[in-house]
């Protein structure tokens, strides 16, 4: 971890950004255009990600795989999706809450075949309504994975002053 910030301090960063990137309405068009735009920010930077937007319910609304995705990129999406909609944190959020307490997966009932411990899903709430949804990436490091959802998110929600974590 970075000497620069504690644990304590990495996990209000976490929060906050779950409190402050919620949407006001999330549709289907919502999620084309996040993906679209999530997709367009990857081609700019050069990055080849594998990008899934789902709701809760299971329901696939946008999924999208860059060149040099493989079959593991996509099981990686699959099981931070499956653990946003567990713990209702994103992904990076829950790594660190485990890291942090001396929890594992194991003491929390969550198979690593089916969970990710690790950054790259983030949760989809609407204000006054809750968790309606994920929005994964996998393809580069976690915390890239993670960064790089914020980035978009900011983006997409015109939200300027949204601290991010860089490295850990």
């Amino acid at each position: 971890m970075n000497k620069e910030k504690t644990a304590e301090e990495v996990l209000n960063v976490l929060k906050m950004q779950e409190e402050i990137l919620q949407f006001t309405h999330f549709t289907n068009k919502d999620a084309w255009e996040l993906g679209k735009l999530m997709v367009e920010e990857a081609g700019k930077r050069d990055l080849s990600v594998g990008i899934l937007i789902r709701r809760a319910n299971g329901l696939t609304v946008f999924s999208h795989m860059m060149d040099k995705m493989t079959m593991d990129n996509r099981q990686w999406l699959e099981r931070k999706f499956n653990t946003v909609m567990r713990t209702e944190v994103s992904t990076l959020e829950f790594c660190m809450y485990l890291q942090n307490s001396g929890n594992t997966m194991e003491s929390k009932f969550m198979d690593e075949r089916t969970f990710a411990a690790a950054g790259g899903g983030f949760p989809i709430k609407v204000e006054d309504a809750g968790l309606v949804g994920a929005v994964c990436v996998s393809g580069l490091n976690h915390v890239q994975d993670h960064d790089f959802i914020i980035k978009c998110l900011s983006k997409y929600l015109h939200m300027d002053e949204v601290p991010r974590l860089k490295k850990l």
